[in-house]
Parts: structure tokens; sequence; C-alpha cells
């Protein structure tokens, strides 16, 4: 029998069972690993399986092993860098650890629509969920999460009630803030994130006292969305100041990648060199930023490490852990030529 025997509907266990030649309790075995099966056995099966492309039902298989093999992850609708790189490690963690993933997406990350994605994951027997909540309203909406289900969530801040993971962003724009004032700068400049992202007031919260315990000037921060935009329109603003001489502003911390490379464009358009005049940093170390024009010095958040933290985390707390575990993973700095030789 081949895969084409079935039609076009999805192969069934008993399918499998009569390709392989055992009772379809057998493929069960097999499957979910509820029993002593011989090794031949389970490799006839498995190649069945191979062959006809079955997938268990999660649900069918909740109701005999009493776990599904799912977990859930509620993400916002973002194409960020963060947020979907975020996404990208747990779900490489979920399946080096045979897990599969279920994705409940919110447009907007209110007390509502969590609280809906989750119960929507609930329903389809997921083992366990993954908040990713950088918003602050995600955070607080962590507060009406149900205690029935096993939640873990990435950000969401201190005051969240389930366990926490999260790149240490507070030492990542630490690291970046010391390094430019190593290089011999009075302060430092930034354009920080929207105010309704943790992660951006974390930054911002770095940047600023680590300025104010070198005894540095603290300069009035410009505000962008994360957009490549909003960095130009920043860049085209503190270009101004550079012409007309303004004191100390030599070196900017770009709360993004995407917003330094709009303030590099915008610099470059007005004269201004890099790193000539201006010595510029950012954060997240997207793949592009080795190619910038100049390559772009920036802050690396290690997402592969987050999403086994996360991994690890939630099984802890499916196994009755603490649920106020709190995890930061390290950030590293990475040097280039935007913070190079003047």
């Amino acid at each position: 029998m081949s895969a084409g025997a079935a039609g076009d509907r999805q192969a069934s266990l008993t399918d499998v069972a009569g390709l392989a030649g055992v009772s379809h309790m057998t493929v069960s075995r097999v499957i979910n690993g509820t029993g002593p099966v011989r090794p031949e056995t389970r490799a006839r099966v498995m190649a069945a399986v191979e062959e006809l492309g079955y997938r268990p039902n999660s649900a069918a298989r909740a109701l005999v092993t009493g776990r599904s093999g799912t977990l859930g992850v509620v993400a916002l609708e973002s194409n960020l860098y963060g947020p979907a790189s975020t996404l990208y490690g747990i779900e490489n963690a979920a399946r080096e650890a045979g897990y599969a993933i279920t994705i409940s997406s919110v447009s907007r990350p209110g007390r509502s629509s969590i609280a809906d994605a989750v119960e929507s994951l609930r329903r389809q027997a997921v083992e366990g969920i993954v908040v990713i909540a950088p918003h602050v309203t995600a955070g607080q909406a962590l507060a009406g999460v149900p205690s029935a289900v096993p939640v873990v969530a990435v950000g969401g801040g201190e005051g969240a009630p389930v366990p926490v993971i999260s790149v240490d962003q507070y030492d990542g724009a630490r690291r970046a803030t010391e390094h430019l004032l190593a290089l011999g700068h009075r302060t430092v400049w930034h354009v920080a994130g929207p105010e309704d992202w943790l992660e951006a007031l974390e930054r911002e919260r770095g940047w600023r006292e680590t300025l104010e315990r070198h005894g540095a000037e603290v300069p009035p921060v410009i505000r962008g969305d994360w957009s490549p935009a909003s960095g130009y329109a920043a860049g085209r603003t503190l270009a101004k100041k550079v012409s007309a001489g303004n004191g100390g502003l030599d070196a900017v911390f770009a709360a993004n990648d995407q917003m330094a490379l709009g303030l590099l464009r915008a610099f470059t358009e007005t004269g201004i060199g890099v790193p000539a005049d201006v010595h510029v940093a950012g954060f997240d170390d997207v793949p592009e930023a080795a190619y910038f024009t100049p390559p772009l010095t920036t802050v690396r958040q290690d997402f592969i490490e987050v999403g086994r933290r996360t991994f690890g985390l939630l099984t802890e707390r499916m196994g009755g852990g603490d649920q106020h575990v709190r995890y930061l993973v390290e950030p590293e700095l990475i040097v280039r030529e935007s913070t190079g030789p003047r």
C-alpha cells in the first residue's frame, strides 16, 4: 500500500497498521511510546508512517497518553526581528525535544486578546503555553491567564505572575553605552523605541543609568517606532545639532538596528561621517548589520538560547515547578566599524 492508495484523504492509524502488518494497538504503542515494542516492529511501523505521511491526531493521542506532544505559543503579529527571532528560537527548541508547536497570533496585546488566545490553545489540548510578551499591556494581561495550564512568558516584565525569561536588555544597553563612553565621548545620545514596549524601556533605562553612573550629561531622548523611517527622522534632527556645533553630539545609541540604519542614511545625506564625525551603535545584530555602511556596532541577542531556556522553564512548570522564576540571557556587544577609529 502506498500513500496514493489512501486517495486524497489523510492517512489513518489503520492505514499504517495495514502497511506495517501489525495491529493498530501496536502502531499506537509506537506513536505514543506507551508500551514495549520489538525494535524490528518499531522500525517497520516508522517506515510505514514515513511512507504514508501519517500525522498523529494530537487530541486523540492526548486521550490515550494524557499528553498531546504539542505546545502553544501566543505571539504578536509582527515582522520585527526580535519577536520573529524569539518565535524561531522557541520552535527550534521544541522541535529538538520532539514537540510540535501551535501558534495563536494576536494583533493587539491587550488583556482580552491574550486571554482569548490562551483559551483557544487550551481547547487544542496543548501541554503548556509560551506567551511572547514584549508590550507593557501584554505583560499586564498575564495576570488574567488561568492557572489550569502551565504558562511561561518571554518578556512580560518584573510583575508577571508566571515564569519569565528574556534577554537582559538593560545590560545590553549598558554595554553599548559604556563602549561609546570608553571611546572618549562626553555623553551618548539615544534614539529610543516605543514607550509601550518593555524592551525599549529597559534599553532606555540601561542607557540613562549608565550615563548617570559615569557622571555624564543625559541628553533628551529622541523616540522612534523601531522602523528605519523613524531612525531616519531622528537622524535628520540630530544632524542639525551636529551641524550647529551642538557640544558633545558625537555618539548615538539606537535602540534597534533598523532605526540605526535610518540614522546612518540621514547622517550620510547631510555630510556627517560615521565613524569620522559620529559613532553609532545599535541593538539586535540583525543579519544585515555587518553589511551596513559602515558595518554596525550592535548588541547581539542569543535567541536560540532564549528558546532553550524558555522550553526548559516551561517543562519545569509543566512538572509543577515554581511560577515565580526569572531568567535573563546575557547579551553580547559586537564591535564593528561604526564605532571605529576617527
